[in-house]
């Protein structure tokens, strides 16, 4: 079973992201990287199934020489290979992004791609989405489990909707969109790390896929929420109605 994996380098979730005065972009100066979250446990749960059924668990990143750092780490976990498509720095939009990976899933053919339901730095929750339809493939997004018959080539995947779970079933080859509750990533361990030395890890320059560049969405500018105002104790329910009023925050 062929599995492909796509991770992103984000900031670590517990560094505060600060801006550039211009509101340009990130400030990147002093900033630890890691492999976004959501894809972290993506590629847990391609292992889990990996032990389960054999087979090979590729990890592919879209970006600059530095998201080799992430691409690594993934195959200290336990990934067999991995694929850089080098952007050179290019501004690289959503639906772009869904369209290299789906040369690269063309070229690859897996069985099943498993990737974050998000990027904690945009919060888009878009690509995967958009890769299925590109590729014309079921889709189970916000997984929260997921069971694998390879015999009848489905998967059954219970995903976390509002108000409780649904359970789905998708024919094989699909997308599935790994949720936070699916499972608890592994640490790479040393003997893993120095392993990942030496896997294969193949550079692709991004011109060499064919796909038009033509960024289908820009950003302008960054700016920071507002500060949140400090709030109000009230002594009693009739008292928080009577603010609510003052605030027009009830219908009545």
């Amino acid at each position: 079973m062929k599995i492909l994996v796509p991770v992103k380098r984000t900031q670590d979730p517990y560094v505060k992201v600060r801006l550039k005065p211009d509101g340009s972009g990130i400030d990147t100066s002093n900033i630890k990287y890691a492999i976004n979250t959501f894809d972290e446990i993506a590629v847990e749960e391609a292992l889990r199934k990996k032990e389960e059924f054999g087979g090979e668990v590729v990890v592919v990143s879209v970006g600059t020489q530095e998201w080799t750092e992430q691409i690594r780490v993934a195959l200290a976990m336990g990934a067999d290979r991995g694929i850089l498509v080098d952007t050179g720095g290019k501004y690289i939009d959503h639906v772009i992004l869904a369209k290299v990976l789906a040369k690269i899933i063309e070229e690859e053919k897996p069985d099943l791609v498993i990737m974050g339901k998000q990027a904690i730095d945009d919060d888009a929750n878009q690509v995967g989405q958009i890769l299925a339809g590109l590729l014309d493939w079921p889709q189970a997004t916000f997984a929260y489990k997921v069971e694998v018959n390879l015999q009848d080539r489905k998967a059954k995947v219970i995903r976390e909707v509002d108000g409780g779970l649904e359970t789905v079933e998708v024919d094989l080859p699909a997308i599935i969109t790994a949720d936070l509750r699916l499972n608890q990533p592994r640490y790479a361990s040393l003997p893993g790390i120095m392993r990942a030395r030496q896997k294969p890890l193949k550079t692709i320059k991004i011109e060499e896929l064919g796909v038009d560049l033509t960024p289908y969405v820009t950003i302008e500018k960054l700016e920071t929420p507002p500060p949140r105002k400090a709030g109000v104790k009230v002594k009693d329910v009739d008292e928080l109605i009577e603010k609510l009023k003052e605030k027009k925050a009830l219908p009545f």
